[in-house]
């Protein structure tokens, strides 16, 4: 097999199956450490070996077992791993050979999907900083290397370095359980599992800092882990609510920017550099929930008939009609059709900003307001949020009084919002799009 087909097809392997090797290593060894670099050996091992004997059929069961191989081997070597071995009193990394194309190698597909499960859980639990969550589960379910998390979050490598130790070191000192939640505990917990995913998204859609305004590389491993927790978790609907989501607002990234790096708004995008296979599946996701809009109109609070409920807490439990993930999909759904009906993304906005309390949220329900034909009542949910001052370092705050401004005519006043917004804006994407606005008002 030629050296360029040997890579490819490690590659793929790579993509599909680090986060299962990986994660069938941490349960065996309780290891982090020796489970990464075990893998990484299995990786480096095809390499040599696929291009001598072929490509197995199955390329997952080959690496898990070359993997686990190694580790045993390790474990055999070093003390603790000897006295691991003697106290369970039998070998846990045993498994047929690496040359042999075993049936019972892949035997257990449920208890192998637990194990990334599980390991997903564990990056995320609660008990670990937000920051670490995401280097972790980039690290231990993506596959990407310290450098790589480093590079996409603009820290310095060693800063990374420390972090994913200090994590995995909480995981022992804490003795943070690698396993997925009791059914009590996974309403509770399966939240802050989405919401690290939609972090990193987030950061990969609209960079935090820096020079570009889009990370296609990070909006694509968030995507991969919430189509990985989709089949992990199939009767979780916020789960392919997330992925129908990020699917739809990354289907635009090729119209966000123009060629020079500049930011493009959504109406001013060219609809056809969309990607309509991306929007069709994430349609298909949403249907297969059950649209909203079948389930009743929504009322003035924003919310569909029939069952749904919020309390206090926020959103409603696993009865309610519509989900945050769910609602914000249907949003961006509505904005790729033609005309946009901005009388129900006020109603979901509305239902959004009632149900999480999120001063972003009423912001984008002001800008809904106003595109809905109310520009008066826009601005005044713009200028409410100024006045409370929870958004005072946020640029886009500024940005919308500025826009809203300048629809009603008021230049003068609006090239001073956008002046604000160009001081507090986080990337140069931005800050040029912002100083475009200025000039044209100037002119």
């Amino acid at each position: 097999m030629s050296e360029t087909r040997v890579e490819a097809a490690v590659q793929a392997a790579f993509k599909d199956e680090w986060g299962r090797v990986v994660a069938t290593l941490i349960r065996r060894t309780g290891d982090w450490d020796l489970a990464e670099e075990c893998a990484q050996e299995a990786f480096a091992q095809a390499l040599i070996s696929w291009a001598r004997d072929g490509v197995p059929a199955k390329p997952g069961a080959w690496l898990t077992t070359v993997a686990g191989n190694r580790a045993l081997d390790r474990l055999r070597r070093g003390a603790r791993g000897a006295q691991l071995l003697e106290q369970i009193a039998y070998d846990p990394l045993r498994s047929p050979s690496a040359d042999k194309d075993d049936e019972d190698d892949d035997q257990e597909p449920d208890v192998i999907e637990d194990d990334r499960l599980r390991l997903m859980f564990t990056c995320c639990h609660p008990a670990l900083a937000l920051e670490a969550r995401v280097a972790l589960t980039l690290r231990a379910l993506a596959g990407l290397t310290t450098a790589e998390i480093a590079r996409a979050f603009l820290v310095p490598e060693p800063t990374m370095a420390k972090r994913l130790v200090r994590a995995k070191a909480k995981i022992a000192a804490a003795a943070i359980p690698y396993r997925v939640p009791p059914p009590e505990l996974l309403p509770e917990r399966t939240p802050g599992v989405l919401a690290v995913i939609y972090l990193l998204y987030n950061e990969g859609y609209a960079a935090s800092s820096g020079d570009e305004l889009i990370r296609a590389g990070l909006c694509d491993e968030a995507i991969r882990l919430a189509r990985l927790l989709r089949r992990l978790m199939p009767g979780e609907p916020e789960a392919a609510a997330l992925q129908a989501l990020m699917l739809l607002q990354h289907s635009r990234r090729d119209a966000r920017v123009d060629s020079g790096g500049d930011l493009v708004t959504l109406e001013d995008q060219d609809r056809g550099l969309w990607h309509r296979d991306e929007i069709a599946e994430a349609e298909a996701l949403l249907a297969e929930g059950g649209r909203a809009e079948s389930q009743g109109a929504l009322d003035d609070a924003g919310w569909a008939g029939g069952e749904a409920s919020r309390d206090d807490a926020g959103w409603a439990g696993p009865n309610s009609s519509i989900g945050p993930y769910r609602a914000q999909a249907e949003i961006a759904l509505l904005h790729t059709r033609e005309p946009t009906d901005w009388v129900r993304i006020v109603a979901l906005y509305r239902a959004l900003a009632k149900a999480t309390n999120s001063p972003v949220v009423e912001l984008n329900l002001a800008v809904a307001v106003a595109m809905a034909g109310d520009l008066e009542a826009g601005l005044a949910l713009v200028n409410e949020l100024a006045q409370r001052g929870e958004l005072g370092s946020y640029h886009l705050l500024p940005a919308t009084r500025a826009d809203l401004l300048r629809r009603r005519g008021e230049l003068e006043q609006a090239a001073a919002e956008y002046q604000q917004a160009l001081e507090l804006a986080p990337t140069e994407a931005e800050r040029r799009f912002l100083r475009r606005r200025i000039a044209e008002l100037a002119g």
